[in-house]
């Protein structure tokens, strides 16, 4: 899975801003350069609700003299700020999507869970659209405005939990089509029976196949070697592409100057 992370350009971080900040900047300023389309999937809060977690919540409100949660955690507004002004920057940002999720029934929390078969039977989301040019430009207003949500996600989860397990009527209220029982049951049975056959067709052909014995102990030792080395596969594709975006500005300046 990391490895198809590494592939995709996931951005990887590792959880002390002094660390990241930098990392931050040169992937997004990646993202901006290619001008592909990006939607890039932030959870300001950093974790899920546990009770340790929520106990640490409590504590950073305390401190810093805000109200305590129950239905949600406290959002860490510095990464959120840095992400949005920097692709703002880079005009590369024309919405934030404020979502959240929540579960009328069972909330699984662990894989333990998952595997004894506790899968949600219900999820419902609150979509809000925010147009970038809604959204405060200063870093203390945008840290404000974040924390606003945070209080609006809080109030908008303690009605859907205590006043009949569904969100406020207002804005448009959507049922994906097709969510029938049979479907989900049809869904349940194709997926189990597709990540049953799947591993050990694979070990079959790796039983019959030298070919593909060499090819995956090639990918693995590519892999390992390049994460050793380089530290991942996306920061090899961002230093190819800071030496070739610096490559063109030489050529350009040489060609400009003949």
């Amino acid at each position: 899975l990391g490895w198809a992370m590494q592939v995709a350009a996931f951005v990887f971080i590792q959880r002390k801003w002094e660390d990241d900040k930098s990392h931050f900047e040169k992937m997004l300023d990646y993202f901006c350069d290619i001008r592909e389309p990006l939607q890039l999937l932030i959870f300001p809060e950093g974790t899920d609700l546990t009770a340790n977690t929520k106990a640490r919540s409590n504590e950073f409100a305390e401190k810093n003299g805000l109200q305590k949660y129950e239905y949600v955690l406290h959002p860490r507004t510095t990464g959120f700020t840095f992400v949005v002004e920097r692709l703002r920057e880079g005009d590369n940002l024309d919405a934030i999507h404020d979502i959240t999720v929540a579960y009328p029934q069972n909330i699984p929390q662990t894989e333990k869970h998952l595997l004894n078969g506790n899968f949600p039977k219900e999820i419902h989301f609150h979509v809000q659209r925010y147009p970038i040019e809604t959204v405060p430009t200063s870093k203390e207003e945008l840290q404000l405005w974040c924390r606003k949500r945070w209080e609006e996600k809080e109030e908008r989860l303690r009605h859907f939990y205590e006043d009949g397990k569904s969100f406020s009527a207002t804005g448009q209220s959507i049922i994906p089509p097709c969510k029938s029982e049979l479907r989900v049951l049809t869904v349940k049975c194709v997926s189990l029976l597709y990540w049953t056959v799947f591993p050990l067709g694979m070990l079959v052909l790796l039983y019959l196949y030298s070919f593909a014995r060499w090819y995956f102990a090639a990918m693995i030792v590519f892999f390992v070697v390049q994460q050793k080395i380089f530290g991942g596969l996306e920061l090899i594709e961002l230093a190819c592409h800071r030496y070739f975006k610096k490559q063109q500005k030489f050529h350009d300046m040489k060609r400009k100057n003949n």
